[in-house]
């Protein structure tokens, strides 16, 4: 038996209130240091004791899980609010103001914005609304090769011209950089504007080549697990049960393999390929696995309040996410900021994470209790409308 739709929607709110807050485990990664660091955790900082457990716990658990069930939770949305008709509505709108909204925060704000990317790839996945759920596998699946392919593939073929003279090079090169970007970024945020935009517009580029056909394989693979039931908490008890423990279960050992390949590597171009290569597959597998118990969570009536508070920050993910990067700019970036760049180590990093996800968990269900959206969704529905939208619960909305 089908749940019904408020049940359906709150699962969907629920998991996708996960994923804002999973995102931020890895992404301060990107706020505390640079992006070299970023992929190589050897470059910034320690990496010993419990920084490099607190390294292998995020990397295991969280590097690609949870942005893959973003992706494939914007796949579903697409679908939910342009339909499956010939009209797609306010869809198109929508999306150029997202791009809009994307580039003021990729690079006036953080270089690892996801939302510019969104808006490009969800224009083109919107034609596939209408396909059947099988074909949206597939050609999802399809997708996601290539990009594994291009990342990958890419990673092995860069072994082939490591050397230790090579290496060194590179290292005192990126030594460099690092050293630069750190005055820049704890001088003060006008300092280090050029670095940030100059990263947004390498990394949008790199990741529209590279990320965006695997971003549009798990929009078409949200857009099928939606029209299939899954992500509406239909199917049965013991099909999630299932499938969570298996994807569980495989998937961690993947990321595991992951996280100790690069650490036996040294994180040397052999280790660092292995691991990503490991980490691409495993996180697909885990990711579907988490979705998989949260559905099944949702389906027991006993979790009822906690799915409840995570489907308030779900349904507020694009301020919980914007808001994020607006306070981890404050502690890291100079004037008017905190200037912290480059000084806070990760096991610091971690007890950041922890306390900007209760704030965030209490926040939002505190403000839904008075308003019909979040602010940042409001002023987005609003923007895409061409009108002020209600805003406070009592006033009827502008029909989707």
């Amino acid at each position: 038996m089908s749940a019904p739709r408020t049940d359906r929607l709150v699962s969907i709110d629920a998991l996708r209130g996960i994923a804002v807050l999973g995102i931020l485990m890895m992404n301060i990664q990107g706020f505390a240091m640079s992006p070299m660091a970023y992929d190589n955790p050897t470059m910034q900082m320690d990496l010993t004791g419990a920084n490099l457990d607190v390294w292998a716990f995020a990397h295991t658990f969280f590097a690609l899980k949870f942005i893959t069930i973003f992706s494939t939770l914007f796949g579903a949305g697409i679908i939910l609010m342009a339909g499956q008709g010939d009209d797609v509505g306010k869809h198109y709108p929508r999306m150029l103001w997202l791009l809009a909204i994307g580039a003021v925060h990729a690079y006036f704000l953080w270089w690892g914005d996801i939302l510019v990317t969104y808006a490009l790839v969800g224009m083109l996945a919107v034609k596939a609304r209408r396909m059947s759920v099988t074909k949206l596998i597939i050609w999802g699946l399809v997708l996601i090769a290539v990009s594994g392919l291009l990342m990958v593939g890419g990673g092995y073929l860069g072994t082939l011209f490591a050397t230790p003279e090579a290496a060194a090079q590179e290292a005192e090169m990126m030594t460099g950089w690092i050293d630069g970007m750190t005055a820049a970024y704890q001088a003060g945020y006008v300092d280090r504007l050029p670095w940030n935009m100059g990263f947004a517009l390498i990394g949008q580029i790199a990741g529209l080549i590279g990320f965006g056909p695997r971003t549009l394989g798990l929009m078409f693979i949200g857009m099928a697990l939606f029209k299939s039931g899954f992500l509406s908490a239909s199917w049965s008890l013991g099909r999630y049960a299932v499938l969570a423990a298996v994807s569980l279960a495989v998937g961690y050992y993947l990321s595991h393999a992951s996280t100790t390949s690069m650490i036996a590597g040294e994180f040397g171009p052999q280790g660092m390929a292995d691991g990503n290569a490991y980490a691409y597959v495993g996180s697909l597998i885990l990711a579907f696995g988490y979705a998989s118990t949260v559905m099944l969570v949702a389906k027991i009536g006993v979790f009822s309040l906690i799915v409840k508070l995570f489907a308030a920050t779900g349904r507020m993910a694009f301020t919980n996410y914007l808001t994020q990067s607006l306070i981890m700019t404050f502690i890291f970036v100079g004037t008017p900021g905190l200037g912290l760049f480059g000084t806070v180590e990760r096991v610091d990093q971690l007890k950041l994470v922890l306390i900007v996800w209760a704030v965030q968990l209490i926040w939002s269900p505190i403000w839904l209790a008075l308003f019909r959206f979040g602010p940042l969704e409001w002023v987005w529905r609003s923007l895409t409308y061409g009108k002020a939208q209600p805003l406070l619960k009592g006033k009827a909305p502008e029909a989707a």
